[in-house]
Order: C-alpha cells, then structure tokens, then sequence
C-alpha cells in the first residue's frame, strides 16, 4: 500500500547521524569520547585535583561582601580617576535627573575635615547627589559607606562602587567590629564619610528611625557630624523602581553637631535625628517656621503619622508635598 501524498514511511527518510555514531561507541568503547584521551591527560594539573579520605578541606576564604578590600581605590591614580567620573558622567547625570537646589551650605563655612556627613535616603540617587553638592574641599576626600550585601555582593558592582563613589563595604544586617574599625580609621586619616543612619532606602517615602552607627563613629573619633536632608528623590527613582523620571530636588545642610565631652551615644543620636527633622520642617515650609516648630517641640517626624499605615501614609505624605507645592507657587510665605 502507497503512502498518502506529502509523507513518507519510515524506511524512505533520510538516515541520522547522531543514532549511528552512538551505536557505533557502544560497542567499541575505545572509541567513546572520554577513552580517546591519554591516560597521562586523565589526572591533575590537567583535571581537579582530588581529595584524600578524611582530609579537611579549608574553606576558600570570601573577597566579597564585608570582606573586600576597596584601599585600592584610594590610591591617588584611582583618586584621580574618580573625580573625572565624577565631575562629567556622574554630574551630567545627576543634574538632569534632579535638577538640585541647595541650601545651607553657608553652614559649613570655617569647617574642617574629617567629618561625617548624615542624611535620610529614599533613592540611590541620593549618594550621587550628596557627593556632588558637598563643598569640593570634603568630597575630594570623601568615602560612602555602603551596604556590603547589596553594594559588593558582585565583583563587578564592588569595583563599580568602589571606583565611581570610592564605597567601603559596611554590615547593615548586624553590628559588625570590622565595619566600625575601617570607618574609623579612615577618619582618623582624614577621611570624610558619607552615610545614611537609616541603613536602607525608605519604603514609603516617609523616614525610618536612625541606626546609632553615625553617632558612634563621631563619638569615637570627635568629629563633627553634619545633618543632611535630601527632598524629592523618591519620585526620581524611589525603592523597586528601574526607571528613573526628572524631578526637582532639594539638599539642605544643617549646623554641624559637635559630640559632647559626657555625651552617651543615643543621645548624640537623637540629636542627629531631630536635626534632619528640623530641616525636612525647613524644606517643606521656610527657616523661620522650622525654627518656631523646634522651640515649642512641634517639628513632624521624619517617619510620618503615628498609627497610620497603607494608602493613608502615601496619601498624607502626597497631601503634604502638595501643600508645599501651592506655597512656592503663591511666592512662599508671608512673614513672619
């Protein structure tokens, strides 16, 4: 019996190669790919070495996370390099995604490294910002902690950050002495640190409450700590996002805070945190609103509304943003 037009039976179709070679390796196994190479080829150095029985493998020890070393990229070739990036790639960017105004730097006239600059964060985009509006004279010698599970959790990202930003790789998840000892000597050769005592990105917009780490570091090593409070970049490229999208943003420094001869750590950083509250007062109304606030204790908190979450908390923060928005429009407030 013919077969139907446009097919063929079984032993008229092309032969196979692939089930004739191994048919043919099957019988010879001399022929099998891994026979055909010499004896002398089949052991170390030319495959893995192996392992006696009962011996105890060391663990390779980690160059990544908490564990990679970034003193190369303070070197002063690096140095240089970096502030090339810096002042054109960086800048260019940084300037057309948020078009920065900055206020307060006349607070910092007479200051003198090292210092330790702490603000809220919302955004990668914050670090990028920080280091560019910061005088010149703090950011040539300037260094971002940065989240060693995030930032150096990569090869490719430890260099990246390293390079561009000069990070140094700090445990966020738990308190670390590693972390602190390399902060701390690197203030103590007159370096200045950048760091955002929130230890992550807000969710929401709103603020989180302040890790102790900052204040202990300007405790330790007597340094001033200047309050920083960055506006707008969460509608930039808030947490989750990919995209970043234009939006006008604000960074306002405060008066540098000096640590107490006595003063305990978590009072120092309470201190730290009302500052940055003051000025995120300040930036969303004027100077002199934010100051009256502070005297009779009424300045909002950074993290929001108590016993308000979900779309109240976005909505309120939406409000507020909005409220702000009209004054500028209508030329600020009248004084006083």
């Amino acid at each position: 019996m013919s077969a139907p037009v446009g097919e063929s039976r079984a032993d008229d179709r092309p032969w196979r190669l692939g089930p004739m070679v191994r048919s043919v390796t099957d019988r010879v196994p001399s022929m099998r790919p891994g026979a055909m190479i010499p004896r002398s080829m089949r052991a170390f150095p030319f495959t893995a070495p192996t392992t006696p029985k009962g011996a105890v493998v060391p663990d390779e020890e980690s160059t990544l996370g908490i564990d990679y070393d970034s003193d190369w990229a303070r070197k002063p070739f690096v140095n240089s390099a970096r502030r090339v990036i810096q002042e054109s790639v960086l800048r260019a960017g940084i300037e057309a995604m948020t078009s920065p105004t900055v206020n307060g730097l006349d607070r910092l006239g007479g200051l003198d490294g090292p210092v330790v600059f702490a603000a809220n964060h919302h955004s990668h985009v914050d670090t990028g910002l920080l280091l560019l509006t910061i005088p010149r004279r703090f950011r040539e010698r300037a260094v971002v902690a940065a989240g060693a599970d995030y930032f150096f959790d990569k090869r490719s990202k430890a260099i990246l950050s390293a390079l561009t930003i000069n990070a140094v790789p700090i445990e966020r998840l738990k308190v670390s002495r590693r972390s602190s000892d390399q902060l701390l000597a690197l203030l103590a050769d007159d370096w200045n640190l950048l760091i955002f005592p929130e230890g992550g990105r807000s969710p929401d917009g709103w603020g989180q409450d302040f890790k102790p780490g900052a204040a202990f570091l300007a405790s330790r090593r007597g340094c001033p700590i200047v309050p920083v409070h960055i506006d707008g970049t969460d509608q930039v490229l808030p947490k989750g996002a990919s995209r970043p999208k234009r939006n006008a943003c604000t960074v306002t420094f405060g008066n540098p805070i000096r640590p107490g001869a006595d003063e305990d750590v978590r009072a120092l950083g309470d201190r730290l945190g009302r500052a940055v509250a003051e000025l995120a007062d300040e930036c969303q109304s004027d100077w002199w609103s934010a100051r009256r606030n502070a005297a009779l204790a009424r300045t909002p908190e950074l993290t929001g509304p108590e016993g308000v979450s979900g779309w109240r908390r976005q909505w309120q923060r939406t409000q507020r943003r909005a409220a702000r928005d009209v004054d500028k429009e209508r030329g600020g407030r009248a004084w006083p």
